[in-house]
């Protein structure tokens, strides 16, 4: 039974938006063992634990997140409601983390079958077969009849994005290799579509909004590149939230639409130049860095005014400017510890001098490939970033308090609250995005409706229950 009246919904500062990211993770298992192992035997033992506590390989967790094994045997990670962008690198960095902290329990009971090897964990996009996996990003707008409209809006901003937030990659062609911005934007087949693996559009409009229906959708990005680096990640969500600002005030923009956006986001990512133009359906032509200070000019245009100014909204235009600027002049150095295009194209460059190899070079590729390593120790990218050589957004601290801790502002608190009471009671229970349930013989259903409401009596109520 439905448990309590759900409350009407908030009053919601039009400044405050729901964010979120999902990550799919790239797994591979590497024996000597002559058996073939296959990936979904893997993943089982991968995530023996959490079947173990959570009786599913699907299961939210006590800081309000959402771990599972997706479609392809490989791990994915869907961070808790958040209500900034720092708040959520946070989050997607312990995401990292806690997928990680599964290896050890994977890699013994593995050796106890009889298969003997090392777990890897990659948080990027494509593997050596030319299989694409995604970070899915999440934006709560409100809802509106033109909604298809206002999201095309956004595609000439998504599909030059790559020239500032792009994680860079070596390109293989028959002709041979080059340095492109996006290892995704190869991937991508379509604008908008309501399907995620048959077509793959940049935005899915599937109407999930995961909240009140009537006053919400949810903008689902599917075009970004899974971000090792913090300030990256922080300047893809950032710098997409303002213009979302704008667009939802309806403020007058630019008429930036495409002719034919499958051929400019491959034009704009495999010219590292960023001279190359695009034909836009007015007929002009423009560079990648011209659509993104197109837009980043728009959005100071209104800062102090629709956009209200913070040393969160300072740093996301600082850097987006930089990030502009350093294509124009091809000089990285401003950005080389801060955008991971520039982070990555400079470490494959000195392995490159120093091997005097061409970057088709199998060893370079197996450097891209350690480079999105999770782990702590192995991959070389936690280690740059431990050498200082990756600046950071937020502290360790905040890291491993967001592995067990929910953000306290919005519904996941509410969330990770009842998932932690009900896992201490050891009572029966389900929970996805909105719906928290105790299961037996007389159960309890609660409604979350509201992904900004923090505070709520029901689930008071429930967890009194719980524990009783």
């Amino acid at each position: 039974m439905m448990f309590g009246e759900v409350p009407a919904p908030l009053d919601v500062d039009p400044a405050r938006r729901i964010l979120g990211l999902e990550t799919e993770f790239g797994l591979h298992f590497d024996t000597a063992n002559s058996r073939a192992v296959t990936p979904e035997e893997v993943a089982g033992h991968l995530f023996h634990s959490v079947v173990e506590w959570g009786r599913s390989s699907n299961v939210f967790l006590t800081n309000g997140s959402r771990l599972y094994i997706d479609v392809g045997a490989h791990p994915e990670y869907a961070t808790a409601e958040t209500d900034s962008v720092t708040q959520l690198v946070a989050h997607d960095k312990a995401g990292e983390r806690i997928v990680h902290d599964l290896v050890a329990d994977g890699e013994r009971r593995l050796a106890a079958a009889g298969l003997e090897g090392t777990i890897y964990l990659y948080k990027n996009n494509t593997d050596s077969a030319g299989n694409s996996y995604g970070c899915h990003e999440n934006y709560l707008v409100r809802r509106r009849a033109d909604f298809k409209s206002f999201a095309a809006v956004l595609l000439p901003f998504l599909v030059s994005r790559q020239v500032v937030t792009g994680a860079g990659t070596i390109t293989r062609t028959p002709e041979g290799a080059h340095y492109s911005f996006s290892p995704r934007a190869d991937h991508m087949w379509e604008g908008m579509s309501s399907a995620t693996t048959r077509s793959r559009p940049m935005i899915n409009t599937r109407d999930e909004p995961h909240a009140h229906a009537d006053l919400y959708r949810r903008m689902h990005v599917i075009v970004g590149d899974s971000t090792m680096a913090e300030p990256t990640t922080f300047l893809k969500v950032g710098a997409t939230d303002l213009l979302l600002r704008l667009m939802e005030a309806r403020l007058p923009m630019q008429d930036l639409a495409l002719a034919n956006e499958m051929q400019a986001i491959r034009t704009i990512a495999h010219d590292l130049t960023g001279t190359s133009t695009v034909e836009l359906a007015d007929g002009r032509r423009m560079t990648g860095a011209d659509l993104q200070e197109a837009c980043l000019t728009a959005v100071r245009e209104y800062v102090g005014d629709v956009i209200q100014p913070s040393a969160e909204v300072d740093q996301i235009l600082d850097l987006w400017e930089r990030g502009i600027g350093a294509v124009r002049s091809q000089d990285p150095s401003g950005v080389e510890t801060e955008l991971e295009w520039a982070i990555k194209h400079r470490l494959i460059t000195r392995y490159q001098e120093r091997l005097d190899c061409s970057l088709d070079d199998p060893r370079l590729a197996r450097l891209e490939m350690a480079y999105h390593d999770v782990s702590p120790t192995r991959g070389l990218f936690n280690r740059l970033q431990a050498d200082g050589q990756v600046r950071r957004i937020v502290a360790d601290a905040a890291i491993e308090h967001a592995k067990t801790e929910p953000p306290a502002t919005t519904r996941a608190a509410l969330r990770g609250r009842f998932v932690s009471a009900a896992l201490a009671s050891g009572h029966d229970y389900t929970v996805d995005w909105v719906h928290l349930k105790i299961s037996g013989s007389e159960p309890k259903t609660i409604l979350l409706k509201d992904p900004f409401r923090n505070t709520d009596e029901r689930v008071d109520e429930l967890i009194a229950a719980l524990e009783s």
